[in-house]
């Protein structure tokens, strides 16, 4: 009786953490301690997992998930009372699952007392997410061809190669972070057969994704306060004398900064770059000489945006986010370099002669006063990243979260013999951070597939196509119902899209014509259907798909399942790979 009693107690509900099994999850090839391993863009994470238990412990199924997530929070400081409105968004954007055979698992489904139980496990880091991961309405298809690409690891304190913290400038309110996920599962004993966690246990990953430079940013004629690429004004020959000309500065996008891969020596590696900036003066006679130029100032600036709510377009006007009470940017400034560019010798033209691209910067200028001369000059402004130091992460776009860089330049002019204080011309210029992949980096899809694929394509344009018009009764028949994606279109976002800890618990309710997208929010029962299985258990096929995670339900659970199309697809990537 005293032995049955206790058996009893271990395969209750409730575990002691003194019997709770063991799980130690190991990757493949030379591991360092404390260190993050690193991977990008269809790199394989192999390696395997190891379950031992104390005591004897049944369990109905083990799930291992290589996991992508997103959590964010704003903070707002009420007017009225001293109370924080805090709004908290998760957003779960990638799962893989690992399959594992029934055969595999032990007999009768019960971890022996000191036996050790291994399963392997490979996942292939995607190049792409699924569009059911960005299911939000969106202002543009530009905006979904980012969304869907991988985020890299962001405010996830981890320590590098060389066992120092990374400082990747994140905010603490922004988590993008990745992990491989092992959870053991059991059934209740009550009817509906609810499961619980008997363990679970992860082990983090930092994924830096391979990317690719996008097209510039088309600013000329757009209405962005970020953003300054041209400035002009008027210098002074004296205190109160007359004006001695006009000077223009005027830059443009450089290319971008090319991260190394990440497995590679990154703190010996150069990331560089060239920004050119173009300057005209047009003299108001011409006796007036060109200014002497001083001293080049040039900074990086970090721009960390956030929210908690879905984004529809790419993130602009920094300056409204501050007092958003669903949006935060968070900005650094890091000086690169200053230098003296009084070297720099202008070039003198004539209006009357033909120009070359070199000075086109004297297009759309209004016609210089009464001289017929101008002057040039280029300043080529070497941009180098301080990777020895921190640690950058290429320019990226995702649901909740948005990591943008730009270039300050400031350039300081003097007039000879004025005595007057120097004029400062500032520009600040869009800058891109990319990032190389792995060089030995397999394609997702074999040769044979890219032979099929190429051949499918060349019957495709061998099939005759019908030119003739259509059928008389598809003319002037069709009945097209846009009440659903029009209103769809125009609604506001859905309160299940953020919570607010100082606000009492919203009573159910029919809910808006727009349904909810709940992987952005951090209610227990969405966390139901991420963490649900790969398999399901005959007649009772299901009730693992309702277990519910309490490190990621912030307000007790509720009980609602949420079912996404989206991850069976992601489940079916994995065991392809």
């Amino acid at each position: 009786m005293p032995n049955e009693r206790r058996r009893s107690s271990i395969l209750g509900l409730s575990l002691d953490k003194s019997v709770k099994p063991k799980i130690d999850i190991t990757l493949n090839g030379p591991q360092e301690e404390n260190v993050v391993p690193s991977y990008t863009t269809l790199d394989k994470i192999e390696g395997t997992v190891s379950i031992s238990a104390p005591v004897d412990i049944n369990f109905d199924d083990i799930h291992i998930t290589f996991q992508g997530a997103t959590r964010t929070y704003v903070e707002k400081v009420s007017t009225t009372h001293a109370v924080f409105d805090r709004s908290k968004a998760y957003h779960s954007f990638l799962r893989l699952s690992q399959p594992i055979k029934e055969a595999d698992y032990p007999e009768n489904n019960v971890l022996k007392a000191g036996e050790t139980y291994t399963y392997p496990f490979t996942f292939v880091v995607p190049e792409k997410l699924l569009p059911q991961s960005c299911m939000h309405p969106k202002d543009n298809e530009r905006v979904l061809e980012a969304h869907l690409q991988l985020p890299p690891t962001l405010g996830d304190s981890m320590f590098g190669p060389d066992k120092t913290l990374l400082e990747d400038f994140a905010p603490d309110k922004t988590i993008v972070s990745y992990a491989i996920r092992v959870i053991v599962f059991r059934k209740g004993p009550d009817a509906e057969g609810k499961p619980s966690i008997v363990v679970d246990s992860m082990k983090k990953l930092r994924i830096m994704p391979a990317v690719d430079e996008w097209p510039a940013l088309p600013l000329s004629g757009t209405d962005n306060d970020d953003y300054t690429i041209r400035q002009e004004k008027d210098l002074k020959k004296g205190m109160f004398k007359g004006k001695l000309g006009r000077l223009t500065v005027e830059s443009s996008q450089p290319g971008s900064l090319r991260l190394p891969y990440c497995r590679s020596d990154v703190s010996a590696a150069r990331v560089t770059t060239m920004a050119v900036v173009n300057l005209r003066f047009d003299p108001s006679d011409d006796s007036a000489k060109p200014p002497r130029l001083g001293n080049l100032v040039n900074k990086l600036k970090v721009m960390t945006f956030f929210a908690v709510i879905p984004a529809r377009d790419f993130p602009c006007r920094a300056n409204s986010y501050i007092y958003d009470s669903q949006r935060g940017v968070v900005v650094e400034n890091i000086n690169l370099s200053s230098r003296n560019v009084e070297s720099v010798q202008w070039v003198q033209h004539n209006t009357l002669e033909r120009h070359d691209s070199a000075i086109s910067i004297s297009d759309n200028l209004p016609p210089a006063s009464a001289s017929q001369t101008f002057y040039t000059a280029q300043i080529l402004v070497p941009v180098d990243l301080p990777t020895s130091c921190k640690t950058f992460v290429p320019t990226f776009h995702s649901c909740l979260v948005s990591r943008v860089y730009s270039l300050s330049l400031t350039l300081s002019v003097s007039v000879p013999g004025a005595r007057v204080s120097a004029t400062t011309m500032h520009l600040r210029i869009p800058l891109q951070v990319s990032a190389e992949g792995n060089p030995d980096a397999q394609p997702t899809i074999s040769e044979e597939e890219m032979q099929a694929i190429a051949a499918r394509n060349v019957d495709a344009e061998l099939v005759p196509r019908s030119v003739a018009p259509p059928s008389p009764e598809y003319i002037e028949h069709a009945h097209l119902d846009r009440s659903g994606s029009v209103a769809s279109a125009i609604l506001p976002p859905s309160p299940e899209y953020f919570e607010h800890d100082t606000l009492p618990a919203r009573a159910p309710s029919v809910g808006p014509i727009m349904p909810p997208i709940p992987e952005y929010s951090e209610h227990a029962e969405v966390i139901h259907d991420m963490m649900r299985p790969a398999r399901t258990w005959g007649p009772e096929a299901g009730a693992v798909r309702d277990a519910v995670l309490p490190e990621y339900s912030a307000f007790g659970g509720r009980g609602q399942t949420v079912r996404m199309s989206g991850d069976r697809g992601l489940r079916m990537q994995a065991m392809r790979a």
